[in-house]
């Protein structure tokens, strides 16, 4: 038995786990370091000390202490019945996810009361067994998380199945064939359930809700993807009704309550496809030195009342979702693309910051109002970017505008499109100097024939006329934030919806410190948010135009917490903004139209809104987003596997995206397509997956494969019912 020393007497195991189990019982909720136990227990020899860091991980195996850190312990007062989430695995791995954010637990399959994924419930803890992982059993399914599901039709002779690409069914979705609605075998539909399985009763049955149509279909498999993200893929006759009764016309009162700008240099700058206009600029010049800009956005309020049949559809879908080949819009297109879009030529209500900066844009005085305004162009990102350099205004941070030619600067309105250009660039390097992270990251981007398939895919990077517009805007989401948020001392700021982004898991940022080493860089993780985000700038232009670029940045991007939504503001880690909010695109993004409803009331005196109710709508828009941009990813997915079945058999050069424990994700070169090399194909070693250095390392042979090193791939399958792209290592 191990034994250590007290006071020159020696305690055996038995009386260390006795003094531990009354130390922490008496002390419930408090967190205890190694060093705080000892001297409290007055453990003080180094056998003794080991001994009690040996007991306290039993105590922790059986659940009566909870690890908070490598060294540190508090008692568990975790309730054996539970409530939280269910995540069903097509390998059988189904976990409970609890509501208080702590460690999953394992569920089997027989102990799942055939929860299907995503379900709240209410699981019971189970005793460990010994040398087993703590597992749970679901008592209860407090909520199905939903009840239509999205797959593709099976048609049999006496009936018909639901097939899903998740596989996360236990059992078929069992279709009468009275209620197929039509369909026919191979159709992609929307099944409604309507029997969940019990002890009786292990199959699901369902009815056909929708038909989308054939199976591989353009428009059937981008209504596929939006229907089994509970995404809407066509918009309500009653919403585009009421839309096509509003009137775009602005009245004589319209205009005696706003400042006009019809007459000021006004242009829009956007994506060569794009129709719905948010945000506008205009520029003049007001004295020597002195310019007037003016950040001008769609006053979708105006027209969209609160709490109408417009309204209520644009708090449920929260945000535009935009796949590959299509926008799925917030608002009815009568609104989004005509009456509130700021299109050329046309007079249309704006809410603005108008800005009077000096030449070094500096802030001299701004205002927050109400206007009308008439853009006088518009120009394509491409248009504007070819204008710059047509003037030789290059790429880069800070590079001011050169003076103009003899006879002046090349192009239309290219004086006042080089001032905002020149300013923007101003704004941009006090941005990254008050510790702004630089993450200037490329998108992926397909070229579509006009039946939907794609011809060829490829990056796009961030230029001179994307970030001029980015300035202006963030300039703008500060400046509305800061005028509600920051108040005078003893005065509360009133409700408003904050964008918000937490400093970076520190964890996660060691592990990149860790990882980058070994490529010779060096990261600052201790010190302010301030010296974290510089180090992190510092790393981001060490690696810029190297080939380990990419790798570092993903692996820095995932130290990065997500952005999101809420009234309680704790500030921007990556602006480095104490204050920011959403206020610049009100078309495609509910948060910013209660923004704007906000300033309107407060700028009238009202009182400050109910903080349940914005909060409640904040956490609803956070969730909408990310699941928006989770249909993205399945767009472009899809997309990929797409392009690349056409060249099954060929081989490219790549470069390693991804490493996981089932296998390795490669990017080719050449078109940025991502597939994955499973480890079933690696079949010249044993190969053990080494998360913390991102690599996979041969039992026999040691060969590596590790994050971002080059390699050839052939294409060996193309799934696109499960948009998956199948490699293997090219000989």
């Amino acid at each position: 038995m191990a034994k250590g020393k007290k006071g020159g007497k020696r305690m055996t195991k038995r009386q260390v786990a006795e003094r531990l189990h009354d130390f922490f019982s008496t002390q419930p909720g408090k967190t205890f370091s190694f060093k705080e136990i000892f001297k409290q227990l007055k453990f003080d020899t180094h056998p003794l000390k080991m001994l009690a860091i040996d007991v306290m991980e039993e105590m922790a195996w059986d659940d009566f202490l909870t690890k908070v850190s490598d060294s540190s312990y508090r008692l568990n007062q975790m309730s054996q019945v539970l409530e939280g989430r269910f995540v069903r695995k097509a390998n059988g791995k189904n976990s409970f996810l609890p509501d208080d954010g702590s460690t999953p637990v394992f569920v089997s399959e027989r102990n799942s009361a055939w929860a299907l994924n995503g379900d709240r419930v209410r699981v019971q803890l189970l005793a460990r067994r010994q040398r087993h992982m703590k597992e749970a059993q679901v008592i209860e399914i407090l909520q199905r998380a939903k009840d239509q599901v999205v797959g593709r039709l099976r048609v049999e002779r006496d009936m018909a199945f639901l097939v899903t690409p998740e596989s996360l069914y236990v059992h078929d979705i069992i279709i009468p064939k009275r209620r197929l609605k039509g369909g026919q075998s191979g159709d992609k539909a929307v099944v409604k359930i309507t029997q969940w399985p019990d002890a009786d009763h292990k199959n699901l049955l369902g009815e056909v809700v929708d038909v989308l149509g054939p199976t591989g279909d353009n428009d059937v498999e981008m209504n596929t993807i939006l229907a089994q993200y509970g995404l809407p893929y066509t918009y309500p006759k009653a919403v585009e009704e009421a839309a096509e009764k509003i009137s775009g016309d602005i009245t004589e009162q319209d205009l005696a309550e706003r400042e006009d700008f019809r007459e000021v240099f006004t242009c829009t700058i956007d994506p060569k496809d794009a129709k719905d206009f948010d945000d506008a600029l205009s520029i003049r010049q007001l004295d020597k030195g002195l310019w007037q800009v003016g950040v001008h956005i769609a006053d979708v309020s105006h027209y969209v009342t609160e709490g109408s049949i417009i309204d209520k559809e644009a708090v449920k879908r929260a945000t535009s979702v935009y796949l590959v080949d299509r926008t799925i819009p917030m608002l009815p297109e009568r609104l989004c693309n005509f009456i509130c879009s700021l299109r050329p030529n046309e007079e249309k209500l704006a809410y603005s910051v108008i800005f009077n900066m000096d030449e070094n844009a500096d802030i001299k005085a701004f205002r927050i109002v109400h206007t009308v305004i008439r853009s006088d162009r518009r120009y394509a990102y491409e248009e504007m970017q070819q204008l710059l350099e047509d003037n030789g205004v290059v790429d880069g941070t800070g590079t001011p505008a050169p003076p103009a030619p003899k006879g002046g600067y090349r192009g239309e309105n290219a004086e006042n499109l080089i001032m905002l250009d020149r300013l923007a660039k101003q704004l941009r390097e006090k941005r990254f100097k008050n510790g702004a992270v630089k993450f200037d990251r490329e998108e992926l981007h397909f070229d579509i024939d006009d039946k939907g398939k794609p011809i060829r895919a490829y990056f796009k990077r961030s230029k001179d006329a994307n970030k001029l517009i980015e300035e202006f805007m963030l300039l703008a989401n500060k400046t509305v934030a800061e005028s509600i948020g920051k108040t005078k001392r003893g005065q509360s700021a009133k409700t408003l919806p904050y964008r918000i982004h937490d400093n970076p898991d520190p964890q996660k940022l060691e592990t990149l410190r860790e990882f980058i080493v070994k490529f010779g860089y060096k990261l600052k993780t201790a010190g302010t948010k301030g010296e974290t985000a510089r180090s992190l700038n510092k790393l981001m232009d060490d690696v810029e135009g190297k080939r380990e670029q990419n790798v570092i940045q993903t692996v820095a991007l995932r130290a990065m917490m997500k952005a999101r939504y809420s009234i309680h503001n704790i500030g921007h880690f990556g602006l480095a903004f104490d204050y920011y909010t959403h206020f610049t695109s009100p078309i495609r993004r509910y948060p910013d139209t209660m923004v704007h409803r906000l300033l309107t009331r407060y700028a009238a005196g009202g009182r400050s809104a109910n903080k349940e109710h914005y909060e409640e709508l904040c956490q609803h828009a956070s969730d909408m987003e990310q699941i928006a941009q989770n249909a993205e990813r399945d767009s472009i997915k899809y997309k990929m596997v797409e392009l690349m079945g056409e060249h099954l058999g060929e081989v490219y050069d790549a470069h390693i995206s991804g490493i996981a424990s089932y296998g390795i994700y490669c990017e080719i070169d050449e078109n940025h397509c991502e597939g994955m090399v499973p480890m079933r194909d690696l079949d010249d070693d044993y190969y053990d997956f080494d998360e913390k250095n991102y690599c996979l390392v041969g039992r026999r042979r040691h060969k590596k494969y590790q994050l971002g090193d080059p390699i050839r791939i052939q294409v060996a399958r193309a799934n696109l019912e499960k948009k998956q792209l199948d490699f293997t290592v090219a000989p």
